[in-house]
């Protein structure tokens, strides 16, 4: 089982953090997965605009491998104007519709308020719908009052929450194995 890890922006360091702590107890399951760090800052991103893949960069192609080689995925966001970062968007318009489909995917997103957790909600949960991915019930949202001066998480209910969303993810892990065999081209 391949897990890709997407920081899904190029600047800041708080997503990745989050990340990193999510990967860090994921680890700790002992499931023994395979883990890929993707990060958006280092590819140089071209504008999706429907052409053929072939005809795009060798990061944008190497993104799209990425994505296309990975049985599940944690994706990082940060929420930015009350939306995902166009870099995360745009990835997502490279991919095949079927790239992700039944795929384990758990969401953690990081923002400057208390209410910008709806973006999860309102952008994110039906993005990943569209691609039929395994989402995993249990997102986990944090903002700048979670960590301290140093972007170390500093909030023990959400170590918590990422412990769970871990834990949750794994067993979702082995709902997808047996749903992406023979899947069609519906």
């Amino acid at each position: 089982m391949k897990v890709l890890f997407v920081d899904g922006t190029i600047i800041g360091n708080k997503t990745g953090v989050v990340l990193e702590t999510v990967q860090h107890y994921i680890k700790e399951t002992g499931c023994g997965f395979e883990m890929e760090r993707l990060n958006f800052s280092d590819y140089d991103h071209q504008f999706v605009d429907g052409r053929p893949a072939e005809e795009y960069n060798e990061d944008m192609k190497q993104l799209i491998r990425k994505f296309e080689e990975a049985d599940g995925y944690i994706i990082a966001t940060p929420v930015f104007q009350a939306s995902i970062p166009g870099v995360l968007k745009n990835a997502f318009d490279m991919l095949h519709p079927r790239t992700m489909r039944y795929k384990p995917v758990s969401i953690v997103a990081n923002g400057g308020t208390h209410q910008h957790h709806l973006v999860v909600e309102n952008q994110m949960k039906p993005i990943l719908d569209y691609f039929r991915c395994l989402v995993t019930p249990n997102y986990v949202y944090t903002h700048r009052d979670h960590f301290d001066e140093n972007s170390k998480i500093i909030d023990e209910d959400v170590h918590d929450r990422l412990k769970e969303l871990a834990r949750v993810f794994v067993k979702y892990t082995e709902m997808g194995k047996e749903l992406t065999h023979g899947i069609i081209d519906a």
